[in-house]
């Protein structure tokens, strides 16, 4: 069975999605390009921006949950989880205010041109909007958060909302993305020909 979306952000499809964040970018960056980060890892606290030409993964989930922030505010978010996948042209963005000279975008681009996709392995999304053409393949939508057994496990620390709204997929292609996520992790995270670049003022994917 498939099921296909289009257009706005509806909560049965909302979680399509991937990509890390890009906060703490510059942090990274110098692990990302040798190949697999391989250790899990999480940036939040701050919204960012990602397109891609098309994400395509196995062993989806999304469910409800809250994301805390560093200064403790509480965040609801719809999480995507695959247990792999596989994104084409990934570009991700944010824009980071900056004492003196004002805002600066940091931009990290992977998967593009001439290079293999990105790969990912256990990868989840704090989602807070997105818009794509969506295809799902054997879906189950409105399954208990507590009862999803097609992706992979819930990540340490995660403030699951017990028995809300859930769906669950063997394979999930998502393509033409626009998403603004506040966090991600991921078990290994691989960005084939990475590229990564620094912008005064806003300079964001979208």
């Amino acid at each position: 069975m498939e099921s296909q979306a289009r257009g706005g952000t509806r909560w049965k499809r909302f979680g399509l999605v991937m990509v890390p964040s890009v906060a703490a970018t510059a942090a990274i960056g110098v692990a990302l390009s040798q190949g697999a980060l391989a250790a899990s890892f999480a940036v939040s606290g701050q919204q960012f921006k990602v397109t891609t030409d098309r994400l395509e993964g196995t062993g989806f989930s999304q469910y409800g949950a809250v994301n805390i922030k560093h200064d403790d505010e509480m965040v609801p978010v719809a999480v995507s989880a695959f247990n792999q996948a596989t994104i084409t042209n990934l570009c991700q963005s944010v824009v980071v205010p900056a004492p003196v000279i004002g805002d600066i975008t940091v931009k990290l681009g992977a998967g593009g041109k001439g290079h293999k996709p990105v790969e990912a392995k256990n990868l989840f999304i704090d989602i807070a909007d997105l818009n794509a053409n969506a295809t799902f393949t054997n879906i189950d939508i409105g399954v208990s958060s507590d009862h999803l057994t097609k992706g992979p496990k819930p990540k340490a620390g995660e403030h699951r909302v017990p028995g809300s709204f859930a769906q669950q997929a063997e394979k999930a292609v998502l393509t033409d993305v626009k998403q603004t996520a506040w966090a991600t992790s991921a078990g290994t995270f691989k960005l084939n020909g990475l590229n990564m670049s620094l912008h005064r003022g806003k300079n964001e994917c979208y």
